[in-house]
């Protein structure tokens, strides 16, 4: 008996690790690949022709690049830190790819004749582990420009960490009043609650814009890359970092687009559902593991509509002064998100009556 628990074990071990190490390439080369369709996306919008010669199309672009972050000398500045110094990007890598442990790429997969779920982790407190991990992420911000031993840094990496701070705050109260909805914290459940029904954008526009703008502070994307201000702060919290240490900064804000574009798929637009379709019956006729892979490309391709708004705010949108981005996040959002959390139990509250 004891034996058979431990080769059960050992399967459920092994299929995680696969899944883990899946994930992980897969959120890799997506972030290695959206800097070549940004500087398409940026090429097309200001007429221009954007990476074209290495390799075709310009597909090898991104490939060159990182070959020259690994090429590139690498320099530690004069510092007493140079542990913390290290540890900053390090941070700010792991923190953006813990993240997708708790996200449903999918629906079940059969392996052998043992069904395995497309998602790393199904815990209870799903949205909880994602805001918890997130919030990490401004230490590698925060730890990184203050080791540069450079004032620039400190001050971008102050500017940082007050701008997470402060769009944490409505983020998370626009999320409240989508559990009154969905009564759960899993993944899974809110996906599931979605599924052949109406998607909870329905019931939560504004909590979804409110979330939208949010996520675009937290990913310190224009307009509110003022960590990255290089007219004011000489380009901000990394300006002391070469090679991969740069690399990894830059493929965190990446990643972390990638994985807040996930998340609000899944929150708000159905997850891996399949719009307008029948999974029950597209998955009698096709077979399960089919389903599964159309699924995790229906997810994909929700995600991808939310990378290129991403982009196209970013070369269509000025940066905002400091002042005004603070006077958004505190006198406009936070307000929003508390009428919509009320306004949201209220109704909840009456139809329940």
């Amino acid at each position: 008996m004891h034996s058979s628990l431990l080769v059960v074990d050992w399967f459920f071990l092994l299929e995680k690790l696969i899944m883990i190490i899946a994930i992980v390439s897969v959120s890799l080369v997506i972030a290695m690949y959206e800097t070549y369709f940004e500087r398409k996306i940026a090429a097309y919008l200001q007429d221009r022709r954007g990476p074209n010669r290495a390799g075709p199309f310009g597909l090898l672009q991104p490939l060159a690049d990182g070959l020259k972050l690994f090429m590139k000398e690498e320099i530690i500045p004069n510092t007493p830190n140079k542990f913390l110094f290290i540890l900053g990007p390090c941070l700010a890598m792991l923190t953006a790819m813990m993240t997708s442990a708790v996200i449903p790429w999918g629906g079940t997969i059969d392996v052998f004749g043992r069904p395995v779920s497309l998602q790393i982790a199904d815990i209870n407190i799903g949205i909880l582990f994602i805001f918890g991990v997130v919030s990490m992420g401004v230490y590698g911000i925060m730890i990184g420009g203050w080791a540069s031993n450079n004032k620039f840094s400190l001050l971008a990496a102050l500017r940082g960490a007050s701008q997470v701070i402060s769009y944490e705050l409505p983020m998370g109260l626009s999320l409240i009043a989508l559990l009154f909805i969905t009564g759960s914290l899993k993944m899974s459940a809110i996906v599931g609650g979605q599924l052949d029904q109406l998607y909870n954008i329905t019931y939560q526009p504004l909590g979804f814009l409110i979330f939208f703008i949010c996520a675009l502070a937290e990913c310190n994307r224009t307009p509110f890359d003022l960590p990255e201000a290089e007219n004011e702060l000489n380009f901000g919290y990394h300006q002391e970092y070469s090679s991969m240490k740069l690399g990894f900064y830059l493929f965190a804000e990446y990643i972390n687009m990638f994985i807040s574009s996930v998340v609000m798929a899944t929150l708000f637009f159905g997850g891996y559902d399949i719009p307008f379709v029948n999974d029950a019956a597209l998955g009698q006729s096709i077979g399960a593991n089919w389903l599964a892979v159309l699924e995790a490309i229906s997810l994909i391709g929700k995600v991808a509509i939310f990378i290129f708004t991403f982009m196209w705010i970013r070369w269509t949108i000025p940066r905002f002064r400091y002042d005004q981005l603070m006077n958004l996040g505190w006198k406009g959002l936070i307000p929003l998100s508390l009428i919509n959390m009320l306004i949201t139990a209220a109704v909840v509250l009456w139809l329940k009556k």
